[in-house]
């Protein structure tokens, strides 16, 4: 049985109590069966993820065999390792709270750290597939392209997605001062300045990314810059968005997500989504 919290509502019924409690009620029973619960780390994130715990334990304690959180975008990703003096590691401290609220299993999306798989039972999936399928479909000149990753941790996977559509691949090298704020920016590769790109030949600038959290400023600062799109998925919603920014589209990976679900429950293989868009 499928479930969904509030960061994307479809079926679960919740209540808010007058002091700002959430309170969860599956209306149906789930003795024995596999349940998974779709809740992504996005929006009121907080109160999303208290809310996803309460779902996992309410299951839990209600007897279904195995509670599979389906997280999408997971909560405090980045805050993944002690980078400095008494920092926490978030990250680990979430996926405790999530294994001792029941959940036997996780199944996300382009993890913000690969390490974080070494925190507990989880299946990993990659927006890659769905990323090829929209560039070969909405960009006519993707033969003559180059893919370039923002910073060193995305280099292995753009180096995948180059490699797969025989292209050239860049790297942008960032040094920071200090958290959001980068210092110097170099590009490692075979394409110029980024902020002088379309005049030194480029003719058109896309920006591919998995989770479109686009906060404070960040809709604004699409709609005066060149890029031609801006190419999400829809693990986060995005209406509220796109009703501000056309330039924003949207490539869905509901079918990735679904064929997760039915391998994970009849115990099959899921690496095959790897590499592949479902039909």
């Amino acid at each position: 049985k499928i479930f969904s919290g509030s960061s994307h509502q479809d079926l679960s019924q919740k209540i808010k109590f007058s002091n700002q409690e959430t309170c969860v009620e599956t209306g149906e029973s789930v003795r024995g069966e596999d349940v998974y619960i779709v809740q992504s780390g996005c929006g009121e994130i907080n109160d999303n993820l208290m809310e996803l715990l309460i779902m996992i334990n309410a299951c839990k304690i209600a007897s279904a065999s195995r509670v599979t959180a389906v997280i999408l975008c997971f909560p405090y990703a980045r805050q993944d390792k002690k980078d400095k003096s008494r920092a926490p590691i978030s990250a680990k401290l979430v996926a405790n709270m999530l294994s001792v609220a029941g959940a036997d299993h996780i199944i996300t999306m382009d993890l913000h750290a690969s390490k974080i798989q070494g925190f507990f039972d989880i299946n990993n999936l990659y927006a890659e597939p769905a990323v090829l399928k929209w560039i070969r479909e909405n960009t006519s000149e993707w033969r003559n392209c180059t893919v370039v990753s923002p910073d060193a941790e995305g280099a292995k996977r753009v180096t995948s997605i180059a490699d797969r559509l025989n292209v050239d691949f860049a790297l942008i090298h960032k040094e920071r001062k200090k958290a959001n704020e980068v210092d110097r920016v170099v590009l490692v590769g075979d394409v110029k300045d980024p902020d002088k790109l379309l005049s030194l030949g480029a003719t058109r600038v896309y920006a591919v990314l998995t989770h479109g959290i686009f906060s404070g400023p960040a809709v604004s600062r699409i709609n005066n810059a060149c890029f031609e799109a801006v190419v999400v998925t829809n693990a986060i919603p995005q209406e509220d968005k796109m009703k501000h920014c056309s330039k924003i589209q949207v490539t869905d990976i509901s079918m990735i997500l679904a064929e997760a679900i039915r391998r994970t429950h009849n115990g099959e293989s899921v690496s095959y989504l790897f590499s592949h868009v479902p039909l």
